[in-house]
């Protein structure tokens, strides 16, 4: 029974989807007979808004439009009439149903012909009557009629999608789809609607190519700044896109932006996290920190930085493992940027012997700093003994070179001047302690 029902339920709701896709059809076409509408717009002039907006053969788009002035006790009386003719076509409707199975043939096909007609007449008058029931509940009309009304439609659609046989359901379905007011129209807009989406997407890609190029002209602007007004643009585009799409199919996205608006609240604590690591972000990109291709050390990593998103910062470690940051870790921490000026020291430490003469330790440091070609001669390089250790003499030696040749310099001299100190007969001695043994007299000679 249970299984039933909901079977009856998703009947219902596709036939009055449906239904109501033809009656905004039928209403396009009727307001397309020009002369109909000056008669009844010239008519219309002498009426009040009740009685106008309870007419039946009035259109969707022409209630909605008389419908605003109206006060809740108006709209409870245009809801009561209303009521009436849905009540009236669906006693045409229950009659014709009834004749149909108390007949000879249940399968007779004029009979189910005029029952469809019927049908779509009232699916017409169900949406107007809907219309009106929601302008009566956001003007504060009573909660229990609103209830009641929209029992009522919902309870007759229920009641006969239940009682239908399968058989008559789904012929009834596949008539309409070959219809070209039913479901060929509705195919029609939904071919429309996705070549309109493809379009979107595609104009959007070519206008975000057009905005990297203009925005590439503020060199004052990060790499990283520039690449997120760019996405933003992208994909605000793309949103403002199917806006339009939806609007112009007729979906209404009112209820989407109040739903979005009225959970905003709870969303709000739910992703606090999230909204903390977007903030984050906004703060790296306003401020500038580092930028795409830096090496920076934060939150216990090193790396050079790939991209930053809404949510994380990707950074490349030198061994190429690819380690993402939460941004607010990244902006809540010291952030070490070691490629941010454009030229960086190189600070090496060597070791020579207690033996070995310092003028000639230092003679060697200064012919292998001054033979490299990466090391800059100003600011000159510093190199000077700074401690008497345990086991050796320790030098300083200090060059300047370009950001990007850190690396090549540190491990380039590291090797020259140990070669180096080798030709001259330096050395690097190993960390080495003395060891004096005192004996004791032994007790037979004291």
């Amino acid at each position: 029974m249970a299984v039933s029902r909901i079977i009856a339920l998703c009947f219902a709701a596709f036939w009055t989807l449906a239904f109501a896709h033809v009656a905004n059809a039928q209403d396009a076409a009727e307001e397309t007979a020009a002369p109909a509408v000056e008669e009844t717009a010239a008519d219309a002039g002498e009426e009040d808004l009740v009685s106008m907006v309870t007419r039946p053969e009035i259109s969707n788009p022409e209630l909605a439009h008389l419908l605003v002035p109206l006060t809740a006790d108006e709209l409870q009386q245009a809801s009561d009439t209303w009521l009436g003719l849905v009540r009236a076509k669906t006693e045409e409707i229950a009659r014709a149903q009834a004749d149909r199975v108390g007949g000879k043939d249940p399968a007779d096909e004029a009979k189910i012909a005029r029952i469809i007609t019927l049908v779509e007449q009232r699916a017409k008058l169900l949406e107007k009557f809907t219309l009106v029931v929601d302008s009566l509940e956001r003007k504060g009309g009573d909660p229990d009629q609103v209830a009641r009304l929209r029992a009522y439609r919902n309870g007759i659609l229920f009641e006969e999608t239940s009682q239908a046989s399968a058989k008559a359901l789904f012929g009834s379905m596949v008539e309409w789809l070959g219809r070209p007011d039913g479901g060929i129209a509705l195919l029609k807009r939904v071919l429309v609607a996705l070549l309109a989406l493809g379009a979107i997407v595609l104009a959007a890609r070519v206008a975000k190519g057009f905005v990297r190029l203009w925005i590439g002209r503020f060199t004052s602007l990060s790499k990283l700044l520039q690449a997120f007004i760019v996405g933003a643009f992208f994909w605000l585009f793309i949103l403002a896109g199917i806006v339009i799409v939806l609007a112009s199919i007729d979906v209404d996205i009112t209820p989407v932006f109040a739903l979005i608006g009225g959970a905003s609240f709870i969303l709000a604590f739910a992703f606090q996290d999230t909204l903390g690591n977007l903030a984050s972000g906004l703060m790296i990109m306003i401020n500038q920190p580092f930028d795409e291709g830096d090496y920076i050390e934060v939150g216990g990593v090193g790396g050079t930085v790939r991209n930053v998103s809404m949510v994380g910062t990707t950074v490349a470690t030198p061994d190429n493992r690819i380690v993402i940051v939460p941004n607010k870790n990244v902006w809540g921490n010291v952030i070490v940027n070691a490629t941010a000026s454009e030229t960086r020291r190189v600070d090496l430490v060597f070791g020579a012997s207690y033996g070995d003469p310092i003028q000639d330790v230092l003679d060697v440091l200064q012919q292998q700093v001054a033979a490299h070609p990466k090391v800059l001669a100003d600011p000159a390089p510093e190199i000077r003994p700074t401690e008497l250790g345990a086991s050796a003499v320790t030098f300083v030696c200090r060059p300047w070179v370009a950001a990007g040749d850190y690396w090549d310099v540190h491990c380039d001299l590291t090797r020259s001047v140990k070669e180096a100190f080798e030709k001259r007969g330096l050395t690097m001695p190993y960390p080495q302690q003395d060891i004096h043994v005192k004996s004791l007299p032994s007790p037979a000679s004291a």
